[in-house]
């Protein structure tokens, strides 16, 4: 059963036991119990043990209690005895244990009849049995229980405050309700799209395998041990929280689902993150995925339980460098492209688009760049893009290479009019010295080359000499991109090939120079 609680706080849930919990304990069993009617319901709780006698017993109960009679005031009168599981129904009684004995020496027919009518289960004892110590024994249980559920009541929430005080992200409660619960624990907003997952890796992989399916049985409350606590406040509903599988009491889990709804709720409120949930979903897979951290395939359900279609489709993997990951998603809406767009751990904006394979994956990318353009109001943006894959697996090399293409031409687009959408074979050189930049031998090459203008510290100067290499040495477009006459750039070019000890007309001396300021850039970066 499928249970869903409310966000706002709630009074703990009154723990109880089954009528088929209690029938299997030691001091029942004594008294050697057999369900002679109404055993489709063994499984309702028992919330409390009264002994009645009274015909009328009904009138004194609030229900869910086990009533326990020797039948003394019914024999002999079976329009009472009727009545008397009649007033029990009424009163939606767990369950009615009969001690037989002088009053029944066998179970009476007639009340046997009505209980089985009315599906109350009625449990009669065969050897003497003093009630007294079965109403000790449960009741101290639920006592017990009571106490347990207000208990991890108490903890669950002091533990996520703490993490709320200390400002915590959203993964990090997650981790800690599926601590408590032990069980999958899955965030998802209105549509069914997973946003955060907490738990063993495999028994949530095992949960987000037909995420479309279950999402939709969980909802009907088809599935049993699910619960799930609605989250939203102001009059708003923003997402839901599922116990998936829970294995303890229906009750507890309840009680857990709705101490964790509020604690998010109040990091929500109170901006425990710049991003939405929605973005951190993003990010947390694009990041994933990059890393290499986590195989691809495993990653796979995740994705698919993201919203992103994974089934027969080409993925493009992008890096956009400096755009906001909530412009692109626009963007991708607007086109009506699929796709996930987030910011990675180190900064870089990426969007990894899902295609269907009868589309031209080269064009949309350039509609994509294009639009991206004007909708910027910046001709000068840029769209590195790997090239096409039709498998999962090749993702992650995917954004990997986009990352390392938008890396080799970051801050240089003016200087080289690159298109709207680079590709690896676009940066030539730049890519290569890009990969080698971290290597002792390069960095020594580049500090060698550049001492003269490195050690006197003359930025002025060393933008020159960029402009002027990304140009093809092309002086009159150095001039005007730094806005001088051609004779106060000839003075600054003679500067520079003084302070090298280098001749810039020399194509090969010229050449070292250049490889050496791209490495010096990429050291930089």
């Amino acid at each position: 059963m499928t249970t869903t609680s409310a966000s706002r706080p709630a009074a703990p849930p009154e723990p109880a036991l089954s009528v088929r919990q209690v029938l299997t304990l030691e001091r029942v069993l004594a008294g050697e119990p057999e369900v002679v009617a109404g055993a489709g319901g063994l499984d309702r709780a028992v919330r409390w043990v009264h002994v009645a006698e009274a015909a009328d017993v009904g009138v004194m109960l609030t229900g869910g209690e086990m009533v326990l009679t020797t039948g003394v005031l019914l024999a002999g009168d079976e329009s009472r005895q009727a009545e008397y599981i009649q007033s029990l129904h009424r009163a939606e009684a767990a369950a009615v244990v009969l001690g037989l004995g002088r009053a029944f020496p066998a179970p009476p027919e007639v009340m046997r009849r009505a209980a089985e009518r009315c599906g109350l289960p009625l449990v009669v004892l065969h050897r003497p049995f003093p009630f007294a110590e079965l109403t000790e024994e449960v009741q101290s249980r639920l006592v017990r229980r009571k106490f347990a559920a207000v208990s991890l009541s108490e903890a669950v929430r002091t533990d996520l405050t703490a993490l709320i005080t200390a400002g915590a992200p959203l993964q990090r409660l997650l981790d800690e309700v599926a601590r408590h619960s032990a069980c999958p624990v899955i965030l998802t907003n209105l549509a069914h799209r997973v946003l955060a997952t907490a738990g063993e890796r495999s028994a949530v992989d095992d949960v987000l395998r037909d995420w479309e399916r279950v999402a939709r049985q969980a909802g009907g409350g088809a599935l049993d041990a699910w619960i799930s606590a609605e989250l939203g406040g102001r009059g708003e509903r923003w997402g839901r929280l599922l116990l998936c599988g829970y294995r303890g009491e229906a009750a507890t889990g309840r009680l857990l689902a709705d101490r964790a709804a509020e604690a998010l709720v109040l990091h929500r409120m109170l901006g425990g993150s710049a991003l939405s949930w929605e973005e951190q979903s993003a990010q947390s897979l694009l990041t994933d995925l990059v890393s290499g951290v986590v195989p691809a395939r495993q990653l796979l359900p995740r994705a698919r339980a993201a919203g992103l279609p994974v089934n027969l489709r080409t993925f493009v993997p992008l890096v956009v460098p400096g755009a906001e990951p909530a412009v692109l998603d626009r963007l991708l809406r607007v086109l009506g492209l699929s796709g996930l767009a987030a910011e990675l751990a180190d900064g870089v904006t990426a969007v990894l688009l899902s295609l269907p394979r009868d589309r031209p994956a080269d064009a949309l990318t350039a509609l994509f760049a294009a639009r991206l353009r004007e909708g910027t109001g910046r001709p000068d943006a840029l769209v590195a893009a790997a090239d096409p894959r039709t498998g999962w697996d090749e993702v992650p090399a995917g954004l990997r290479e986009a990352r390392h293409v938008a890396d080799a031409v970051s801050g240089s687009a003016a200087a080289l009019g690159l298109p709207a959408v680079v590709r690896l074979k676009d940066v030539h050189l730049r890519g290569l010295v890009r990969l080698l930049r971290e290597n002792p031998d390069v960095q020594s090459f580049a500090e060698r080359e550049l001492d003269g203008l490195l050690r006197k510290a003359e930025p002025e100067l060393l933008e020159v000499l960029r402009t002027y290499l990304a140009t093809g040495r092309n002086k009159s477009r150095t001039a005007q991109l730094h806005h001088v006459s051609r004779p106060a750039l000839y003075r600054r070019l003679e500067a520079i090939q003084g302070r090298l000890g280098v001749d810039l007309d020399d194509f090969e001396q010229a050449a070292s120079v250049h490889i050496a300021l791209l490495a010096h850039d990429a050291q930089q970066r």
